[in-house]
């Protein structure tokens, strides 16, 4: 997400190396460079110049006394400020306050409407302790309801559908009622969409949302069709006056336009942003961090957050004691894995980590490691697991054959799990190892 762009713009910075204060003239061209690095990631121009001359503005005004702060740092500073403030400024919450609240999902066919239904649902069940209900409103695509079905099922909230009937506002009105009447505190209206704009879609859309007056509307976007994502945003936006903006895919091969200049051109702030299929794969979209990333600056804090809903304070203390003990063995490790594995794709969660980046940028790493480990942990016995100190040569050729590796995987593989351990041990003795492993909540 964003590579290209950050990369440019890294480069325009670069132009400022080794100077000793910001001047008229490495100022224009970094400018320069910056422009077009905004219009390469399909900024409209007029946007990117706007954006560029007020960057200008700010970097010929500032303080150049402040001789501790280099030229480039002090350019990217004034560039990301400007970065947040066209995209926001600050996160915006969903409104759900009503009994139900009602969310209609709104966008393009294929967008990502459905999906992201599903994703929004199950955020709204786990962490705001809501009992949300789906409703089918596309009556016109075949497969639309039972993909909506499979959804809710996979995040385990009920699912309202009528199949006979095609009126897309009467089944929205039914499923509000049928919500009062089954204690379900948050209606979510997944719509029907179409391959382009037409006065058809409109028509129905608008006539939805005035048949049930949402407390919050939705338009989903597809995040990988750039300036034209912002443009059906504004042309949505002039008929039914959404709330907010969702923008999904940003996993692909996004330049990113859409994320800057979006609020900017409809006047509506993102208020999620989404990638890949999986229904745990949303996040309140934050300006500051996204700027953050794009620049290069990683996003640690909501790497600290994804570690933290993690986090199990009764857990961490029995691993404790046990590392202070040496006594940290396989179970544990698989254990740790997993906790890993549920705060997201591990490529993701590394550029999150400032500089990181960089160096995962041309690297191919996936979950796929993780299953290389599992395969040699479960070839090994409930005592070997719990007793690594059992692993002698007869045992590891047994694990290799079972594993599908060789001998010497797995000796590398003890010998790391046995250096980690010991690395363990020794800091449990300096510090707790809660503050190791995350923090303490306080």
């Amino acid at each position: 997400m964003f590579d290209n762009l950050s990369e440019k713009l890294e480069g325009a910075f670069k132009n400022l190396k080794g100077d000793g204060k910001l001047t008229e003239i490495n100022i224009a061209q970094s400018i320069k460079e910056i422009r077009r690095a905004l219009v390469s990631a399909d900024v409209n121009y007029k946007i990117a110049k706007e954006f560029t001359d007020k960057v200008k503005d700010k970097a010929l005004g500032s303080d150049n006394v402040l001789n501790s702060i280099k030229p480039g740092e002090l350019m990217v500073k004034i560039v990301m400020d400007e970065m947040v403030e066209l995209m926001g400024g600050q996160a915006v919450g969903i409104n759900i306050k009503a009994n139900p609240g009602i969310i209609l999902i709104a966008g393009l066919q294929g967008s990502g409407k459905t999906t992201f239904t599903g994703k929004i649902a199950k955020y709204l069940k786990e962490k705001k302790s809501k009992r949300p209900l789906v409703v089918a409103c596309d009556v016109y695509r075949p497969a639309a309801i039972n993909q909506l079905t499979v959804v809710a099922e996979q995040v385990g909230v009920a699912v309202y559908k009528e199949i006979e009937n095609k009126n897309p506002v009467s089944i929205a009105q039914n499923a509000i009622a049928y919500a009062k009447a089954n204690s379900h505190d948050v209606v979510i209206v997944d719509t029907a969409g179409r391959l382009a704009v037409d006065d058809d879609m409109m028509d129905e859309i608008e006539a939805i949302n005035n048949g049930i007056n949402p407390t919050e509307t939705l338009f989903v976007v597809d995040a990988m069709t750039g300036q034209d994502a912002v443009n059906t945003a504004k042309a949505f936006n002039e008929r039914i006056d959404y709330d907010g903006v969702v923008l999904t895919k940003l996993d692909g091969d996004t330049r990113g336009g859409a994320a800057l200049t979006v609020k900017y051109t409809v006047g509506k702030p993102i208020k999620f942003i989404s990638d890949g299929e999986k229904m745990d794969k949303i996040d309140i979209f934050h300006p500051e961090r996204m700027a953050q990333r794009i620049l290069g600056m990683g996003d640690i804090v909501s790497f600290v957050e994804k570690a933290q809903e993690q986090f199990d304070e009764k857990e961490a203390k029995r691993l404790e004691k046990k590392i202070r003990k040496n006594k940290f063995d396989f179970n544990d490790f698989l254990g740790q894995l997993n906790q890993i594995r549920k705060m997201g794709d591990i490529k993701s969660l590394m550029n999150m980590i400032p500089g990181m980046s960089k160096m995962t940028k041309n690297l191919d790493i996936d979950d796929s490691a993780f299953g290389k480990v599992e395969a040699i942990i479960f070839s090994m016995t409930p005592d070997e697991r719990s007793k690594p100190e059992l692993l002698n040569m007869s045992r590891k050729r047994r694990i290799a054959k079972g594993s599908g590796k060789n001998i010497h995987e797995i000796n590398m593989f003890i010998k790391q799990f046995d250096q980690m351990r010991k690395m363990m041990h020794q800091m449990s003795k300096g510090k707790g190892m809660g503050n190791m492993m995350g923090g303490r909540r306080r």
